[in-house]
């Protein structure tokens, strides 16, 4: 399970390697969380849930990127831990939990702000394992 940042002009644009679906999203979240702050200086002080839903894999994946980016700039909550299900019914959703505390931008070393996930050169690739690619907006 890993990630990398690729090559773009202007925005992050992001890789993602996982062995399944549920580690792909998490990787997700904290590539997007490391992006924006140093993940390592977060303790574990208080808990937040998190339910995302899309109407196909691509669409969840956006919104879970948006909540995770909304978590941590408006609402202003550092995430370390991350714990989640993902399921497919009408459509999918995540269920997550969390682990941070409140955010402090000299503690927490911020990076760079990110206005927002988007759907141009997003790939979700499953094939034995699953692939992910996406650009956040900076």
């Amino acid at each position: 399970m890993s990630y990398k940042n690729l090559e773009h002009a202007t925005d992050a644009f992001i890789e993602v390697n996982a062995s399944n679906l549920e580690e792909a999203f998490v990787v997700a979240a904290r590539s997007v969380i490391e992006t924006i702050i140093d993940i390592d200086t977060v303790d574990i002080k208080h808990q937040k849930v998190l339910k995302v839903t899309g109407k196909d894999l691509r669409y969840l994946l956006y919104n879970w990127l948006e909540e995770i980016i909304i978590l941590t700039i408006t609402e202003g909550f550092a995430t370390r831990t991350i714990d989640l299900a993902i399921t497919e019914n009408e459509e999918y959703s995540i269920m997550a939990t969390m682990g941070g505390e409140p955010i402090d931008f000299k503690k927490h070393r911020f990076k760079v702000e990110i206005k927002s996930p988007t759907f141009h050169a997003m790939e979700i690739v499953r094939n034995g394992g699953v692939t992910m690619r996406f650009l956040l907006d900076l």
